[in-house]
């Protein structure tokens, strides 16, 4: 019976950081050496890591990847196949290549073909597409390697297959977003059924910037039967068998990680973000603000899951508005993850900046100039606490206040990093109860409930001015939220908002907030991405732009 085993390495990858991803590399190639492996396959783009965007088209960069890959094909010239992804300059023209290293040399090179450009995805602007490439024979099968998006379309996994191919292995850089993990499985499922080829689906996992690389890879038998499933998140490496049988080959059942619901996605991919946001920048400790209310409270709860609470300083910064109700919350928030809290009044700053401005406001009424003064002054502590500690500042707002402009540019938004930044309030609310429910061995925050119930259930206020409620300037966050989902992640008109049984004139403020809001998005931190439409790369607008949908009812 011949047998071809497979080692797979679902691990994270920096970017840039070539010689220590070349050192993940070199381990799992032993590890599967050890283990007596024909080949080691890790992920798309690895040695470079991914999302590289314009470092790509330096072309010093690109000469370092192909330097360390020689070393790295050095190294293992005896053992195992390595399969691994980089970038690669032919000419003039630069690729998106999976190479197979065997015997201290590049055995084959496999150059991507169908190039993403849409959501987060430039590839055309960086790369020129390449012709399909030939399955290649490692060991004793033929191995075909569609890259990534060259799998979501049929034809190359055809050409593939009518090539020769015995076993389609698929590298990716795949990004999470809600409900990823379902349509990765239901193309490649369609990719076997066609082809009656055995599947093998190998993700990165990691963060990089905004987006989470969420693993979860998997294997695929010929008729569609999942017969491995590695976890989602977390490094893994695996070792497949695969028998040639008189029909063909096929991969014996392995690992069956268990998958977590869309909650625990989620908050799996807020953490995640976080925690490697900080360390692949260089910051083991963060701050934030924390005002006694939900939003605060949760990033906190994400900070503390992500790198501890013993690094994580809560600062509460009261004004003459600030109610004796939020100073308890949110030192109960503090308390119950075992946070660092410190107050920092902002009333002696307030008063020498209404000072210093009283003879040119001489004859004017108070109004948002001088809410958003207070904002800011603690925009202005914060980050010198940031400066002198060396501890990242932490945003808070959440999407529905990002979408409409609710947050004061310098203030409140002032910071390096905003994990809740593609979560709308509706699921604020929900995601602190599922956190208060719910405790993983990931969270290095204490388990139970860590958002009193108070702070979820309490009316949300900015508390910039007496008895302020957000629904004094915003729709109900129902209705506001809805109304954003269909605007932003859906590309709705107005008429079929309005077609929705909301009123036109909630929904016409509610584009125009999110249009004049252009500006602060284009100056706010990054922050993790849920959604296949989260502020950024998802979504690009002009600052100045003059059309609204002229529907009229």
């Amino acid at each position: 019976m011949t047998r071809f085993r497979l080692t797979l390495a679902q691990l994270n990858p920096t970017v840039g950081d070539l010689r220590g991803n070349a050192a993940k590399a070199r381990d799992a190639w032993s590890a599967g050496k050890a283990a007596g492996a024909d080949m080691v396959a890790l992920p798309e783009m690895f040695l470079s890591g991914y999302q590289c965007q314009d470092l790509v088209m330096k072309p010093a960069f690109v000469a370092d990847c192909r330097g360390v890959l020689e070393e790295l094909a050095a190294d293992c010239a005896d053992g195992p196949a390595l399969g691994i992804g980089l970038p690669w300059f032919e000419g003039v023209e630069l690729f998106n290549i999976y190479v197979v290293l065997k015997d201290g040399q590049i055995a084959t090179q496999v150059v991507k073909h169908h190039l993403p450009n849409f959501n987060i995805f430039d590839e055309k602007r960086y790369f020129s597409s390449g012709d399909v490439h030939g399955p290649t024979s490692v060991g004793p099968i033929r191995l075909g390697i569609p890259i990534c998006e060259d799998a979501w379309h049929p034809d190359v996994c055809e050409t593939l297959a009518e090539t020769g191919a015995e076993l389609f292995m698929v590298p990716n850089g795949s990004p999470y977003f809600r409900g990823k993990r379902e349509m990765r499985l239901t193309h490649m499922v369609s990719r076997v059924i066609e082809n009656g080829l055995p599947l093998v689906y190998l993700n990165m996992v990691g963060g990089q910037d905004d987006q989470v690389f969420d693993g979860g890879s998997f294997v695929l038998n010929p008729h569609g039967e999942l017969v491995v499933q590695l976890p989602l998140f977390d490094e893994a490496i695996a070792h497949v068998d695969f028998v040639e049988g008189a029909d063909g080959w096929h991969a014996e059942a392995g690992e069956m990680a268990h998958l977590p619901d869309e909650w625990e996605q989620d908050y799996r991919v807020m953490v995640e973000s976080l925690r490697d946001y900080l360390g692949k920048t260089g910051f083991n400790k963060v701050l934030l603000g924390l005002s006694g209310g939900i939003d605060s409270a949760l990033v906190a709860a994400i900070a503390a899951d992500a790198i501890g609470p013993e690094n994580v300083r809560c600062v509460m910064l009261p004004s003459e508005y600030t109610s004796k109700e939020s100073l308890e919350d949110a030192a109960g928030v503090a308390r119950a993850l075992g946070t660092r809290l410190d107050e920092l009044p902002i009333s002696g700053p307030r008063a020498a900046v209404t000072e210093a401005l009283a003879p040119l406001f001489a004859g004017t009424q108070p109004d948002l100039t001088e809410e958003n003064i207070q904002s800011r002054l603690r925009g202005l502590l914060l980050m010198a606490l940031s400066n002198k500690f060396g501890e990242m500042l932490l945003t808070t707002g959440n999407k529905s206040e990002v979408a409409v402009g609710y947050a004061t540019i310098y203030g409140d938004m002032a910071g390096g990093y905003n994990p809740i930044k593609d979560l709308y309030k509706m699921r604020v609310f929900e995601t602190c109860r599922w956190r208060n429910a719910n405790h993983r061995n990931w969270m290095k925050a204490p388990e139970g409930v860590v958002i009193p119930p108070r702070v979820i259930d309490k009316p949300p206020s900015a508390e910039l001015r007496e008895d302020q409620k957000d629904e004094d300037s915003l729709p109900p966050y129902p209705v506001l939220d809805r109304i954003l989902e269909a605007l932003v992640d859906e590309d709705k008109s107005i008429g079929e908002i309005v077609a929705e049984g909301f009123d036109i004139a909630d929904v016409r403020k509610v584009e125009h907030l999110l249009y004049i809001s252009e500006y602060k998005r284009f100056q706010s931190a990054p922050g993790a991405r849920l959604t296949r439409r989260a502020f950024w790369l998802d979504r690009r607008y002009p600052i100045v732009n003059r059309w609204r949908d002229r529907y009229e009812g």
